[in-house]
């Protein structure tokens, strides 16, 4: 059995996902290499705390005290974006890189804290998907009663399975 041979096509104006044609594979790489190095997936940040021992960054939470108070990553620092240029020096150590979150992926308040924190001369990676998709992947989170656990949502956490495998 032979395999059909794919012949590139010039892109077509009817078709909306090639209008505008693919980036070279070198383009590619360097701008998905360069997504990691700016990103966290939230399922990566989980596996690393949850295995105990030097984590090698801290979490940040850039949001409210209201927000913090309905529930935090576990053994985040609360720092909201406003207060980061008069308290980040006096709450983390600048050898240490810090992943940020905030609500979701509806709210930028994750990437202005990286920027802030960037601006200060902080390594910093933001969180994708925030304490939303920590919440919906199944992960605890702490409150001032304790940590508590909500089940995972099968739209987007792999239901019986240590991870999704990516």
């Amino acid at each position: 059995m032979t395999t059909p041979q794919l012949t590139p096509q010039a892109p077509s104006s009817t078709n909306p996902v090639l209008r505008v044609p693919p980036a070279s594979p070198a383009a590619a790489a360097a701008y998905f290499g360069a997504s990691l190095a700016f990103h966290a997936d939230v399922s990566d940040v989980a596996a690393v705390l949850q295995a105990g021992g030097e984590a090698g960054f801290v979490v940040l939470d850039s949001r409210s005290t209201e927000a913090w108070d309905q529930g935090h990553v576990p053994g985040a620092i609360h720092l909201p974006t406003a207060l980061i240029p008069e308290q980040a020096e006096g709450l983390l150590d600048k050898s240490v890189p810090v992943v940020t979150y905030c609500w979701g992926p509806g709210c930028n308040g994750a990437t202005r804290a990286a920027l802030a924190l960037a601006e200060l001369g902080y390594q910093v990676k933001e969180m994708l998907g925030g304490i939303e998709y920590w919440l919906r992947e199944g992960f605890e989170v702490e409150t001032w009663e304790g940590r508590q656990k909500r089940d995972a949502d099968p739209l987007t956490a792999s239901i019986g399975a240590e991870n999704c495998g990516c």
